[in-house]
């Protein structure tokens, strides 16, 4: 269905999200997103995994260019969640033209920031993997891998905005399929680029850009064959600074989240340095495994988030919490378990990705410390996706800066000259701990006050 001036909303797709048990609908839109979010995940554990395979500086230089590749997920997940976001909410006040309005205008931007990101990277690429915490031995590496991967950065951001539109409209299995394919197209190319054709780490790198690329075609496919809700056409594109202006606001969350881990990646990359290579190749695995688990968990809140910005927009608080409530108890169990698990099995974990002595060592000391925290980690997604969901973009964008960069940029420093490489495998779970802390207090404050008064003022008119 393609939406004209006159169309709104399907009927029966409108139907579903106000009505369907909570539950069961947000487990319906979270299994695909789960998958999308570890397949996206997976992009970079496989780089890593076959990577790590030539040598230990060609693992760290995975860990060194996951800062860039966080800076063009953080414009991406900027653009694609904030135009989710308000769409979502259009399509539950029955706005479907507005809707077409803004997801239009979106895929501009996405294509317009990706393209800057591309030719400042390109530009300043020496100085740019100094800068992200390379040594000597790593540099080299990083710098191929880089090379492609920014070269890339406009059709990231287009597919990061794609999905995200797929998605809060209810449609996730789509935006699986997409990313999907790319991610199993990923592993294929990895081992085939980097041995088989002798291509090394720049292998790694080019199979992560052309499976990027299968991706955005797959996903532009649904909008072009009128398999979305929502009809993106040039036709749609706004000229209005406002639309742009909300659409950011809107996705702020999401880039405080994303660009303060690139930042927090940097500070943990060049405090590791201290350490040498093994250090720095133990911290990446470790970074991307916890990546990994916590992935499956935001795509859960992926799910929830549609569920959220609907039945908010519809003016339906009951379903709002309920929806809140049951993702944050389902998860905490779900990490609870992990956390216990990856505690038991951690040596096996690291040595999986990188048969180090001196890695593993280290390695297993930081994923236990992790562990930790682990079952937090529902109350510090879902806090920060609730806000978002309903329009509350400050606080969230607060929350969103709060476990990776408030805490965690400053203890990554401190915690390593007081206790010296315990600090550093220790600064995630203390950052874990303060972030809790304040998530935990501003959303029970939220709905023992705000929400409260927001059902009474609608149960008045």
């Amino acid at each position: 269905m393609q939406l004209h001036h006159h169309q709104k909303f399907h009927p029966d797709q409108r139907k579903r999200m106000l009505e369907t048990p909570v539950p069961r609908l947000i487990l319906t839109l979270a299994v695909p997103t789960i998958i999308s979010m570890m397949i996206t995940s997976i992009y970079n554990m496989a780089d890593t995994y076959f990577v790590s395979q030539i040598n230990t500086s060609a693992s760290g230089a995975v860990g060194i260019v996951f800062s860039v590749m966080a800076i063009i997920q953080a414009v991406g997940f900027t653009i694609g969640m904030g135009v989710g976001s308000v769409s979502s909410r259009l399509l539950g006040q029955n706005h479907g033209q507005q809707a077409a309005e803004y997801a239009s205008s979106a895929v501009v931007a996405a294509i317009v920031c990706g393209s800057l990101l591309a030719a400042l990277g390109l530009s300043f690429l020496n100085k740019l993997v100094w800068l992200l915490g390379a040594t000597p031995t790593i540099y080299p590496y990083a710098l191929a891998y880089a090379t492609y991967i920014l070269w890339g950065a406009p059709i990231m951001c287009v597919s990061f905005t794609l999905n995200h539109l797929l998605r809060w409209q209810g449609k996730a299995n789509r935006s699986v399929i997409g990313l999907g394919t790319g991610g199993i197209l990923n592993m294929v190319l990895d081992p085939i680029f980097i041995f088989k054709l002798d291509l090394g780490i720049a292998g790694a790198a080019i199979a992560t850009l052309l499976s990027q690329c299968v991706s955005m075609c797959i996903l532009a496919s649904f909008f072009l064959l009128g398999q979305s809700d929502i009809k993106v056409s040039p036709r749609y594109i706004s000229r209005s600074p406002r639309v742009y202006i909300t659409i950011l606001e809107s996705g702020m969350p999401s880039f405080f989240r994303q660009g303060m881990s690139s930042m927090s990646t940097v500070a943990l990359n060049f405090n590791a340095g201290a350490y040498g290579d093994a250090a720095v190749a133990a911290m990446a695995i470790v970074t991307k495994v916890f990546n990994f688990l916590l992935s499956a968990i935001i795509g859960f809140g992926q799910g929830m988030q549609p569920v959220v910005g609907y039945n908010y927009g519809a003016e339906r608080y009951d379903r709002v919490k309920q929806a809140a409530l049951f993702s944050i108890r389902f998860c905490t169990a779900i990490l609870t378990v992990l956390a216990l698990l990856g505690a038991v099995f951690a040596p096996q974990v690291i040595a999986f990705f990188r048969d180090d002595p001196q890695v593993i060592d280290i390695g297993t000391r930081a994923f236990r410390y992790q562990c930790i925290s682990l079952p937090l980690g529902a109350v510090l997604v879902f806090a920060n996706m609730l806000f978002q969901s309903v329009g509350k973009y400050w606080r969230a964008s607060l929350l969103a800066m709060s476990r990776q960069g408030l805490f965690f940029i400053p203890l990554v420093f401190l915690l390593p000259a007081r206790f010296g490489l315990t600090g550093l495998e220790l600064t995630q779970t203390a950052s874990d701990l303060v972030a809790f802390a304040i998530s935990a207090s501003m959303l029970l404050w939220y709905f023992l006050k705000e929400f409260r008064q927001e059902e009474q003022k609608a149960s008045r008119l």
